[in-house]
C-alpha cells in the first residue's frame, strides 16, 4: 500500500470503468494523459514544500538531500520561473503592466504598473477587493495616476524590464500563494505582494487606500474560500 493509499489495480480499475467500450490503444492514450498528470501533481506537491523550506532558511543543499539529488539538481529543479504558476488572469495583469509603462513612456515595469495591471483585468479577484474596499476603479485609478513619475521622451519597443522592488513584488506573490496553501498564483497574491513590497510606490498607494497587509490578507483568504465553496454549489 503506497503512501497515499492508492495502488495501480485502483488504477486500472477506475480507467476500465471509465472507459468501458475502449479498445486497448485508447486506454494506452488515456493511461499517458493520467500519468502526465500525476507527474505534474508530483513535482507541485515538492515545489510547494519547497517553497515553505526556503521560507523557513533551508538551504539548497538540505533540500537536496531531503530528495535526495544533489544541491544543483534541486536548484535546477525547483526554482520555480517567475510566472510559471501564474493564472491567466495574472499574467494578463502583467502584460497589462508593461503596456501602462509603454504607455507613460516609461523605461521600467514599477509596481505601480503591476497595480494598474491589476485594475486592468476586471475578472481578476484583485480587482474585485481593490472596488470593494475603495468603492470604485476610478478611485483607485486616480490614486496611481497621482503617484506615477513623468512620462519620458518616447515609449519603448519590445521588452520593458522590472524594477527590482517590482521583482521582489512578485516574489512576495508566490509567498502568499504558498502561505495561504494555494498551488496558483492569482491577482489576489499579486495584490498581497505589492501590499508586503516595503517602500514600494504601489505599497504606498494601497496603505492610502485604506489597505493594511494583515487585514488583506485575511480577505484574500476569505474571498477565496468564499469563491471555492460557490463553485461546488454549482
Amino acid at each position: 500500500m503506497s503512501p497515499l493509499d492508492i495502488s495501480l489495480a485502483d488504477l486500472i480499475a477506475r480507467l476500465d470503468e471509465e472507459l468501458p467500450g475502449a479498445d486497448n490503444l485508447a486506454r494506452i492514450s488515456e493511461a499517458h494523459v493520467r500519468a502526465q498528470t500525476l507527474n505534474v501533481l508530483g513535482d507541485q506537491l515538492i515545489d510547494h514544500y519547497v517553497i515553505k523550506a526556503k521560507q523557513a532558511g533551508a538551504s539548497w543543499t538540505e533540500i537536496g538531500d531531503a530528495i535526495g539529488v544533489s544541491k544543483q539538481a534541486a536548484q535546477q529543479r525547483h526554482t520555480p520561473a517567475p510566472f510559471e504558476r501564474f493564472t491567466k488572469l495574472n499574467r494578463h495583469s502583467i502584460v497589462l503592466a508593461q503596456e501602462a509603462a509603454r504607455t507613460h513612456k516609461h523605461d521600467s515595469i514599477g509596481t505601480e504598473h503591476l497595480l494598474l495591471g491589476l485594475l486592468g483585468e476586471p475578472q481578476g479577484l484583485a480587482y474585485e477587493l481593490l472596488v470593494a474596499k475603495t468603492g470604485s476603479e476610478q478611485r483607485v485609478r486616480e490614486a496611481i495616476e497621482e503617484a506615477l513619475p513623468p512620462a519620458g521622451a518616447k515609449a519603448l519597443r519590445g521588452h520593458i524590464a522590472f524594477r527590482e522592488e517590482s521583482k521582489k513584488a512578485i516574489e512576495q506573490a508566490h509567498r502568499a500563494s504558498a502561505g495561504l496553501g494555494h498551488d496558483w498564483v492569482g491577482t489576489e497574491h499579486t495584490l498581497l505582494g505589492l501590499i508586503r513590497t516595503d517602500n514600494s510606490t504601489a505599497a504606498d498607494i494601497l496603505r492610502n487606500l485604506g489597505f493594511t497587509p494583515d487585514e488583506l490578507h485575511e480577505t484574500v483568504r476569505a474571498a477565496v474560500a468564499e469563491h471555492s465553496t460557490a463553485r461546488d454549489e454549482q
